[in-house]
């Protein structure tokens, strides 16, 4: 199970405000690239401020203004004729980059371990990369769970909720970033999984 299969009824939200960005000549790359530059901003931001309280408060925010984007990119391109090979780069390299300016300053937040989340950074982009590995040996891109990019950015969002609401940080912290370290590393296994099997099939 993964946040990722609420995606459609996500879009049907969406989809006026998708209609009304293609009718002022907005393309999907465009879209691609605000994404990106919003998680770049936001991620320098939680940096600069050194992890305070009213910086982490921007980050649920944040993560569902992408996750928007995200969806709204995908429909510009598949439901308005602006597929396109650059697109489908910067689509995938978006993804990636902007899950590390967004995750990674969070190394920085007092009672976050920074080995911890320096590693489910890498594992994120790994997940990532098995998914799109699998078009590479006849599969179709996978997104499964159980913590793909939406259920980062559920976790992530949470997360950051608590600790701008002052929670205060200890041992708790560290098992949920090890739970969310373990969630990523079945992921990869069970994309891998995934692909292979529809291939076999």
């Amino acid at each position: 199970m993964t946040i990722y299969q609420l995606k459609p009824a996500f879009q049907n939200l969406l989809r006026p405000l998708c209609r009304a960005l293609a009718h002022r000549g907005i393309t999907a790359n465009q879209v691609t690239v605000t994404a990106l530059l919003l998680s770049l901003a936001t991620g320098a931001t939680i940096w600069l401020s050194g992890g305070f309280r009213w910086a982490l408060a921007l980050l649920p925010a944040i993560l569902l203004a992408r996750m928007a984007l995200n969806a709204v990119d995908g429909m510009l391109a598949r439901e308005h004729a602006m597929q396109s090979s650059m697109g489908a780069i910067l689509n995938e390299l978006g993804d990636v980059l902007s899950d590390t300016a967004l995750y990674l300053p969070l190394a920085i937040v007092p009672g976050l371990n920074p080995a911890l989340m320096t590693l489910i950074v890498v594992l994120a982009v790994i997940s990532e990369m098995t998914g799109v590995l699998a078009v590479s040996i006849g599969a179709q891109r996978r997104y499964d769970g159980p913590m793909g990019k939406s259920d980062r950015a559920f976790a992530f969002g949470l997360l950051a909720l608590l600790l701008a609401a002052g929670i205060s940080v200890g041992p708790w912290l560290h098992l949920v970033l090890g739970g969310i370290l373990l969630l990523l590393l079945l992921t990869v296994v069970n994309r891998a999984r995934c692909a292979l099997m529809e291939v076999k099939a």
